[in-house]
């Protein structure tokens, strides 16, 4: 089974005639149309809004998209949050979602009068410290024990380092409540990259139960509940895509179950969607250009796991089109590799291909979230730039791709740096 790129081999060439591989390209109007769709979605609810999770894509020419589409942002450190202020976010248009959080992160986050969202019980006092409290806060929740939907375990929360349990949320919104805090949402995230149109309604379930208890426990004024992330996309062409429609129409279901009957009818619904949001909509491009033959056949690109972590972190599944070949048959098996000094270095393992042959242009899909954002310097590699396929069929540099200069400017007040570069 195959995907089918968003850029075609000619649209290829001639960018990189400007731009040289690897580097990482973002379909602006599959982003656009993305986005509505979620919005369409959850429309029943006047509320809704998406935070997109800054960490999984953290350019501002993307973010400044999602924006535009009516999107606030999820941060979860310091440079998220000036990455947000730069973008003119502020107040309930930032959700600050941290955990073992520094002081002056939190500092920051009041400064902006964004929401915060607690993930610890003894963040309370912490925070009361550090900054003050805002008359609006979250509560990251975390119930424990195994999480399933559809009848199968999803995940393990009970082995997540975040949130509060049951017990310390009831406690937590009474002594928030007592120190002035007037209004509260709940947050929690269970399982990532779930492939069922259950996982939402679900969560959002036990999430509508929580709030009408810790309502009825606490006298908290409920204000929103954030469903956080965790929506998965077929990074294999054989699974079934997610129908958010459905999803969305589960959480009403819920909601109308729930909340309603409870007079909490005007909670409103928030997202913080990464992967889902961009993920489809970003290709890492290299090409081809080291062939290696023993114990099995390699093919070197001039990209690594500086540029995209996931296989060699995960042994994540990244699908692959070699540009101009699609209708040939699959029947080479390779490993595709980068260069790093890593046996994990790979982007693809035991893979069947079309022949590939040097200077073929490799795709590598739905690279769009944690793909370069999760880059680093290992090896001295450096890493790719980013490019912005518009809806025009135009491209625009969005990231320029790093030089030595880049990685070497930490030391730049050194007598090293000098030697280096004078």
């Amino acid at each position: 089974m195959k995907k089918k790129p968003f850029v075609t081999l000619e649209q290829l060439k001639e960018i990189t005639k400007q731009y040289p591989t690897p580097f990482h390209i973002y379909d602006e109007k599959g982003i656009r149309e993305n986005a509505r769709r979620l919005k369409e979605a959850f429309s029943w609810n006047k509320g809704f809004k998406e935070y997109f999770a800054v960490k999984a894509t953290p350019n501002p020419y993307i973010i400044e998209i999602l924006k535009e589409e009516g999107c606030g942002v999820d941060c979860s450190s310091y440079t998220e949050l000036m990455l947000a202020e730069a973008l003119d976010y502020s107040g309930d248009g930032i959700m600050f979602s941290s955990n073992a959080t520094p002081a002056k992160e939190f500092v920051k986050a009041r400064e902006l009068n964004a929401i915060i969202n607690l993930d610890d019980f003894t963040h309370i006092e912490f925070l009361e410290k550090v900054a003050g409290l805002p008359d609006t806060i979250c509560c990251r929740y975390n119930p424990g024990g195994m999480f399933m939907a559809s009848n199968r375990i999803m995940d393990n929360p009970g082995d997540a380092k975040y949130g509060f349990t049951k017990e310390q949320m009831v406690e937590g919104f009474r002594i928030l409540k007592e120190k002035g805090v007037k209004t509260f949402g709940i947050h929690a995230f269970l399982a990532s990259n779930t492939l069922t149109n259950d996982y939402y309604p679900t969560l959002a379930g036990i999430l509508f139960e929580l709030a009408v208890e810790l309502r009825d426990k606490t006298g908290a004024d409920i204000k929103f509940i954030n469903l956080s992330g965790g929506i998965g996309i077929p990074y294999r062409p054989e699974d079934e895509p997610n129908d958010i429609m459905a999803i969305g129409d589960g959480v009403r279901k819920a909601y109308e179950r729930i909340l309603v009957p409870a007079g909490l009818g005007d909670v409103a619904i928030y997202t913080e969607l990464g992967r889902y949001m961009l993920a489809p909509y970003g290709h890492l491009v290299a090409t081809a250009i080291h062939q290696k033959h023993i114990y099995k056949e390699y093919i070197g690109l001039d990209a690594c796991a500086a540029d995209l972590m996931r296989p060699a972190m995960y042994g994540a599944y990244h699908h692959i089109t070699v540009m101009g070949k699609e209708d040939e048959p699959h029947v080479y098996k390779y490993d595709i590799t980068g260069s790093l000094c890593e046996n994990n270095d790979k982007f693809a393992i035991d893979r069947m291909l079309p022949k590939i042959d040097i200077g073929d242009l490799i795709v590598i899909h739905d690279t769009g979230a944690h793909g370069y954002a999760m880059g680093y310097n290992y090896n001295g590699k450096l890493r790719s730039a980013e490019l912005l396929l518009k809806e025009d069929g135009s491209v625009k540099l969005i990231r320029r791709a790093e030089t030595p200069q880049d990685y070497f400017a930490t030391i730049d007040f050194s007598d090293y740096y000098k030697k280096l570069f004078n």
